[in-house]
């Protein structure tokens, strides 16, 4: 499975971004967005930029997947999710009526 990290870049020459990941410097490739500048946070898949986030949306990613290392770490989730938190949870439409109906299994 591929996962999206988010990257802050220190540099851009064309489409070769430099930032650094858990403070190792890595190399990104802009191609897909050569809209981002020094400074912008973009979603990195294997060394590939595919989108420019904004810098909260960064630190929820960023929030999240220390979360999870923690969890596989054995140690607690802390406010990893703490987000999710200011939403309940939603059923699709179709669930929500059939729940509604008093319909609780298959």
């Amino acid at each position: 499975m591929c996962v999206g990290i988010p990257v802050q870049l220190t540099a851009v020459e064309g489409i070769r971004g430099e930032a650094l990941e858990d403070g190792r410097p890595v190399i990104v490739d802009l191609s897909l967005t050569p809209e981002a500048v020094v400074g912008d946070w973009v979603l990195s898949f294997l060394g590939a930029a595919r989108a420019v986030l904004p810098a909260e949306e960064a630190g929820r990613i960023l929030a999240a997947l220390g979360g999870l290392r923690a969890l596989m770490a054995g140690e607690g989730l802390g406010d990893a999710f703490a987000d999710l938190e200011a939403r309940a949870p939603q059923l699709p439409p179709h669930l929500q009526a059939a729940l509604d109906a008093g319909k609780t299994s298959a």
